[in-house]
């Protein structure tokens, strides 16, 4: 059973009653607290007065028989059933008594001076008590005052304060039940708002609850966490229509030549070059697969890479040896100018590095070179492949590492990555912990690619 209440209303107003109730709990606590030792002060201050009444009557008169046959001194506490006193002798006998309850004379220890104590029992009340002498012997004198009136009216002063208390919770309780559903109205038009907002309409914005001040955090982040909706769903839409585009190319080009071979009998070698025309369509779509693949394996949250230190100009020249053959066929140059040490998955960093050369292979200018180099700072290392093509332009920068994103899609050659290069490289990158750049300009195109020099720090983040 939850203790809490689900409605965040109910929870401000108990909240707001039990705050309630402590405030008034404490002053009502003080107050009787009060009350109570006004009263013991005044029953105090009245029986040391009682006392220091005796003795002057005492001491203004002949002897205390004179004063026993004088009732009328001391009449006016015959009729109260809530005072008593008592003068005794040094034999502790009494003298003369008010004593209403007849309760029994209580033992005192002789003192000089007045002192007060209370008394529980046979009933509860507070005593005063001195000893004098009166004609060359000594006397004590004793007031008291039963409590059971005072502690009858305290009694009903704290069941009323009780009362008090309970009431006043319940009625701030209503009160911050009412105020709290209308100072959470604005908390309410949000949700609203947010739920009126569907795949259709991601570009509405809660702007308009920027006044309120205590939503203004929640309404950008709610703001944020729309626009970064609205661009997931867009890349899933736009990913969606260009992997049926991609796929389509090739399934079309299967169709069309194995239902034209069909429609008549064809020689031997015609049904070979239909198979390996189709092997090749059947290889693209394999690339492409594989792509996919490599990408959701890599952009999964639990992804992990096996780091080594790598020396860079060995790896340089492994790739280098490999793209040998496809350069010299466009009358290119490789120069391998990488240099140093970094730690990265050799497998990951060899086909990120790869689809760049690739890329540069096979987009750049023929007769031209394509420059391997490395720049080293304290925590990074940069890898640029740069070559010599036509430019870029500026605005289509940003989208060169989209899946399926071509400048030019007339540009698509045989043997391409489908447009998934980059996008893989990205991703390698990302998953070290790093970045890609790409820059065109007039005199060459060059793509940075960024990454840490230590692997712990990067890993430790990724793995928060």
């Amino acid at each position: 059973m939850r203790l809490i209440p689900p409605s965040l209303s109910l929870r401000l107003a108990l909240m707001f009653s039990l705050v309630s109730l402590l405030v008034l709990g404490s002053i009502g606590f003080f107050l009787y607290q009060s009350l109570q030792k006004e009263l013991s002060w005044r029953d105090d201050q009245a029986l040391i007065g009682r006392l220091e009444r005796m003795e002057a009557l005492l001491d203004d008169s002949d002897g205390i028989e004179i004063l026993r046959s004088r009732p009328k001194l001391y009449d006016n506490m015959l009729g109260n059933r809530q005072n008593l006193l008592w003068i005794l002798d040094d034999h502790q006998r009494p003298l003369i008594e008010i004593n209403p309850v007849d309760l029994p004379v209580p033992q005192l220890q002789p003192q000089p001076q007045p002192r007060l104590t209370s008394v529980q029992t046979p009933q509860p009340m507070r005593l005063a008590w001195v000893q004098v002498i009166q004609e060359g012997r000594p006397i004590q004198l004793i007031a008291g005052k039963l409590l059971a009136e005072r502690n009858q009216m305290l009694d009903s002063y704290r069941f009323k304060l009780f009362l008090a208390l309970t009431a006043g919770a319940l009625l701030a309780f209503m009160l911050g039940w009412l105020v709290s559903q209308r100072g959470l109205q604005p908390v309410r038009k949000l949700a609203a708002a947010a739920r009126a907002i569907d795949a259709r309409n991601l570009h509405h914005r809660l702007d308009k609850h920027q006044q309120t001040q205590e939503l203004r955090e929640l309404s950008a982040a709610l703001n944020q966490m729309l626009t970064r909706l609205e661009s997931g769903f867009g890349q899933l839409s736009r990913f969606s229509e260009d992997l049926a585009h991609e796929m389509r190319t090739p399934l079309s080009n299967l169709m069309g030549q194995t239902q034209l071979h069909l429609r008549q009998p064809r020689s031997s070698e015609a049904y070979q070059d239909l198979l390996a025309s189709n092997l090749e369509e059947y290889e693209r779509l394999a690339r492409m697969i594989d792509s996919m693949l490599f990408l959701a394996r890599t952009e999964q949250p639990g992804a992990s890479i096996q780091r080594q230190s790598l020396r860079l100009d060995e790896l340089g020249g492994q790739l280098c040896d490999y793209f040998e053959g496809m350069a010299e066929d466009r009358g290119m140059t490789l120069h391998n100018g990488f240099t140093g040490q970094l730690c990265a998955d050799p497998d990951l960093l060899r086909r990120a590095l790869a689809n760049l050369l690739a890329n540069a292979v096979r987009y750049g200018t023929a007769g031209t070179g394509i420059r391997l180099y490395s720049r080293h700072h304290n925590r990074s290392c940069q890898l640029c492949v740069e070559n010599v093509s036509t430019p870029i332009p500026q605005e289509q920068l940003p989208y060169l590492f989209d899946r399926f994103y071509r400048c030019d899609p007339s540009r698509s050659r045989h043997g391409d990555s489908g447009g998934l290069g980059l996008a893989i490289v990205r991703s390698i990158a990302q998953l070290h912990g790093g970045s890609i750049h790409a820059e065109s300009d007039t005199g060459s195109t060059r793509f940075t690619l960024t990454l840490p020099q230590s692997g712990t720090e990067t890993e430790q983040n990724l793995q928060a």
